[in-house]
C-alpha cells in the first residue's frame, strides 16, 4: 500500500482506540503494522493459504489467525451477483454462522459472528485472474456483519476499507453491498465505507443500498480490462 492508504487505515484505526476491533482478510505485508498500532485492541486475520497462516502464527504468538477455503471464482461473480438479488438467505441481516447464501462466509470461528467490528479491511483473497478466488464474499459478508451489529449499542456504524477499489470487480461489489451512498473517501487505490448497522425492527428485506446495481457490461477481474468474464458454476 501507499502511504497515503496506509494513513488513512492508521486514522481510523486510532480513532476507535483502545478498544478497536479489527478484522482484516488477507495476510500482506502490512498485517504486522496493522496489529501493532491496534495493540490494546483485538486483531483477526483471515487467509486463503493455511501455510501463510501457520507461518504467521508461529513467527507471532499470541496472533489471531484463521485460513479458510473459499467457495467463489472470479469468473463467477456477475452470476454471483444476479443470484444474491433473488436469494432470501442474501439478506443484509442475519447470522452468518446459519447461512446458506454462496456470497457468505460462515465458516470462520464462532466468535467472528458474535463480535461487534469497529473496522473491516479487505486487502484479500486473491482476485486478479478469472480462477482467483475474488474479494466478493469477503465484502458481502462485512456488509453483513455491519449491517447486523447490535443497534442498541454505541458503536453503530464500521469503517470498511476495500483495497484494489479501482478493479471491476471490487468497486461493483462495494457499491452493491456497502452501497455507494456510504463511501467518504477514494485513497489511491482504497475505497472507505462507513456502514450503519439496520436499525432494530425495521424492515431490510434484501436491500442493501437505497439504489441497486445494474450490471450494463461483464465484470471484469482487471480494472479498465475488456475480457468478458463466463459466469460458469465451476
Amino acid at each position: 500500500m501507499s502511504f497515503p492508504e496506509l494513513s488513512a487505515i492508521s486514522t481510523v484505526i486510532n480513532s476507535k482506540s483502545p478498544t478497536c476491533n479489527l478484522l482484516v482478510f488477507g495476510l500482506t505485508h502490512e498485517s504486522l503494522l496493522w496489529r501493532s498500532i491496534n495493540f490494546n485492541g483485538r486483531t483477526v486475520f483471515v487467509d486463503e493459504n493455511p501455510y501463510a497462516v501457520s507461518k504467521f502464527e508461529q513467527s507471532n504468538p499470541g496472533v489471531e489467525a484463521y485460513d479458510i477455503v473459499f467457495s467463489t471464482k472470479v469468473s463467477q461473480a456477475g452470476k454471483l451477483l444476479g443470484y444474491s438479488k433473488t436469494r432470501p438467505d442474501c439478506r443484509p441481516v442475519q447470522n452468518l454462522l446459519f447461512s446458506d447464501c454462496k456470497l457468505g462466509i460462515n465458516d470462520l470461528p464462532n466468535f467472528v459472528y458474535e463480535v461487534d467490528w469497529d473496522v473491516i479491511l479487505i486487502d484479500g483473497p486473491r482476485g486478479y485472474a478469472v480462477d482467483s478466488p475474488g474479494r466478493m464474499a469477503p465484502i458481502f459478508t462485512s456488509a453483513v456483519l455491519a449491517k447486523s451489529k447490535n443497534s442498541g449499542k454505541k458503536k453503530t456504524k464500521t469503517d470498511v476499507f476495500v483495497h484494489e477499489f479501482g478493479r471491476k470487480i471490487e468497486r461493483v461489489y462495494s457499491d452493491e453491498f456497502l452501497c455507494e451512498e456510504n463511501l467518504i473517501e477514494v485513497v489511491g487505490d482504497l475505497g472507505h465505507f462507513v456502514v450503519s448497522a439496520a436499525e432494530e425492527g425495521g424492515n431490510q428485506g434484501n436491500g442493501f443500498c437505497r439504489n441497486s446495481t445494474k450490471l450494463s457490461e461483464p465484470l471484469s477481474p482487471v480494472s479498465g480490462g475488456d475480457e468478458e468474464v463466463g459466469a460458469d458454476d465451476d
